[in-house]
């Protein structure tokens, strides 16, 4: 196979007539190529579409309630009702394996009237009543103090941690902002920590500009009272929220009476089912472009194989002289098969590195602009790489089998009479 005659033979075949190999090359190259990109392009996809999830727990849901649309036990229909602190610990005792349960109170303020004053500046920002295990649901970087701890909650400490748009707002630049106050609609807190979240979706903006407080504190503050407006649970690695939300749900009807088939009272959003949703889409678009790039490679592949049979068509003659000289068919059908895999490689390992080099292309200028929404990082594996390999391994073998086995059907008496 490695014998120095046969790859010069290889290689004055191939050139012996350059366009028709170039062209016959560009076949593979260019379905090889196809097949790259769009595989990058929907990983690049896939990734955008992951960090608009951001880094939050994707085994988590989030729970309220609305009003009710079924009259039960004596109860109007249309009522209204709040879940308690105290449904924290009923989910806990009546719900297995449940990592994480936050109860979580709001302010709303953003885009809206001011709701924060530190000295003669001003904003709107949503102020969060939470407990401590809500940085694990929807983590964020603490760029200086620290977060909500559980003392805080005890003792309903005022104390604040806020986001880098916050802090951009009401102070300087380089001001120190731990342990100077804001005024929360009259109240002051004392700010502990700052944050920042990575975030690509138009909310990036709201999200930096977050106030969080103990949940304790925030209830007394502002009047809540034992009312919690939402919950953020999370379930334990292993154990599918989309499973136990069924059982949270009915727990809470039970403690508030609400009707049994009454669906719209308590209101939820199973962000686990909407990441396999999406899993699921990007497991189909990868599909979409295996297939449609294979395809484009097997036209290449279908150009390879014609050429050989030209070109076996054209060394009739020769492939006479040499069986009427002794040598064995499977030599011959070898020689042919190698110059099929050789060509096919050499134009799909072309299309490989031209691909690698758009993809870096494409990279260099996300870098440079930033992020775009929705498109991170294109790439593919080295996996993707090593499959593209064989798949031109197993091209070559294919594109160069007919010609092969058409060369040594031909008799060496018939091939001499050849013109």
């Amino acid at each position: 196979m490695f014998n120095k005659d046969r790859w010069r033979e290889i290689l004055e075949v191939l050139t012996s007539n350059v366009w028709r190999t170039l062209f016959t090359a560009f076949g593979v190259c260019w379905g090889i190529f196809i097949l790259i990109v769009l595989l990058a392009a929907g990983k690049g996809l896939e990734n955008g579409i992951r960090a608009d999830f951001g880094d939050i727990a994707t085994n988590t849901m989030f729970m309220w309630t609305r009003s009710t649309t079924k009259a039960y036990e004596g109860l109007p229909k249309g009522r209204s009702f709040e879940f308690k602190i105290s449904d924290v610990q009923a989910i806990r005792d009546n719900v297995p394996n449940l990592r994480f349960i936050s109860p979580r109170n709001r302010l709303s303020g953003f885009r809206g009237g001011s709701n924060v004053v530190r000295g003669i500046r001003t904003g709107a920002y949503n102020i969060y009543g939470d407990y401590p295990e809500i940085i694990n649901q929807d983590p964020m970087s603490v760029t200086s103090g620290r977060f909500i701890n559980y003392n805080d909650i005890l003792e309903k400490r005022k104390v604040a941690v806020i986001g880098k748009g916050v802090k951009s707002d009401l102070y300087e630049k380089d001001e120190d902002v731990l342990g100077t106050y804001i005024k929360i609609q009259g109240v002051n807190f004392m700010v502990v920590g700052t944050y920042k979240k990575n975030s690509n979706d138009g909310d990036g903006e709201e999200e930096q500009k977050e106030v969080y407080v103990p949940f304790t504190s925030f209830s007394q503050a502002f009047n809540r009272g034992e009312d919690v407006g939402w919950m953020a649970i999370t379930a334990h690695d292993g154990s599918s929220i989309s499973v136990l939300k069924e059982k949270i749900i009915e727990v809470m009807r039970q403690r508030h009476k609400v009707h049994p088939e009454d669906n719209r009272a308590i209101g939820h959003f199973d962000l686990y089912e909407q990441f396999n949703r999406v899993e699921s889409l990007f497991g189909a678009l990868k599909g979409v472009a295996y297939i449609v790039g294979i395809m484009v490679l097997l036209s290449g592949i279908i150009g390879v194989s014609n050429i050989m049979l030209i070109v076996v068509k054209e060394r009739t003659k020769e492939i006479g002289i040499r069986r009427a000289l002794g040598e064995q068919p499977w030599s011959i059908k070898l020689q042919i098969l190698m110059e099929s895999i050789f060509l096919t490689i050499v134009s799909g390992m072309t299309g490989i590195i031209f691909g690698s080099l758009v993809i870096y292309g494409i990279n260099s200028l996300l870098d440079s602009v930033g992020p775009v929404d929705m498109f991170i990082n294109p790439s593919v594996s080295v996996g993707v790489v090593t499959g593209a390999l064989l798949i031109l391994m197993f091209s070559g073998l294919l594109a160069g089998f007919i010609p092969a086995n058409s060369a040594i059907r031909v008799r060496p008496i018939e091939a001499l009479r050849t013109e």
